[in-house]
């Protein structure tokens, strides 16, 4: 079946089974592998983009229930890397194994567009993306760190 979508603001048309996880499609089908499987239960938060805007976790939603929603990956958060969180992220030199970073970068951008000025509590509450080496430390400073630049 034919799907249309918006990724990154470019419309596209992709041949797919109407199930299929948008996580699967952005990565096998578009070739968008910056976002990440995972956990496949939308718990880690690996896989997180924005759907107009939002946070979604996309290993669990199909793509036929995306619509004509705007898609935003991590490779259409900023073609240079001069979003406020990406210019923390690396100032503080957050990643560790780093794979999970793409998806906490999302979650971090999402929440600041929500409360530019977060507390620690806010931050407590909106992210929650799992992090196996722990850098939760340097993710709170960074996301601080943009909420100044923004």
């Amino acid at each position: 079946m034919t799907i249309k979508l918006t990724i990154n603001g470019k419309p596209l048309e992709v041949e797919v089974d109407p199930e299929t996880p948008l996580l699967w499609v952005l990565r096998d089908t578009i070739g968008l592998t910056g976002t990440k499987y995972g956990c496949g239960i939308a718990e880690c938060g690996a896989c997180t983009v924005h759907i107009d805007g939002a946070a979604k976790r996309a290993c669990q939603i199909a793509v036929k229930d995306v619509g004509a929603a705007q898609v935003t990956t991590i490779e259409g958060l900023s073609a240079d890397l001069s979003h406020p969180v990406q210019k923390a992220w690396l100032a503080l030199d957050v990643p560790q194994c780093g794979y999970c970073q793409s998806g906490m970068i999302m979650a971090a951008a999402a929440l600041l567009k929500t409360k530019p000025k977060p507390t620690s509590k806010d931050i407590d509450e909106g992210i929650t993306n799992i992090c196996r080496c722990g850098t939760y430390t340097r993710v709170r400073a960074a996301i601080l760190e943009a909420a100044k630049q923004a």
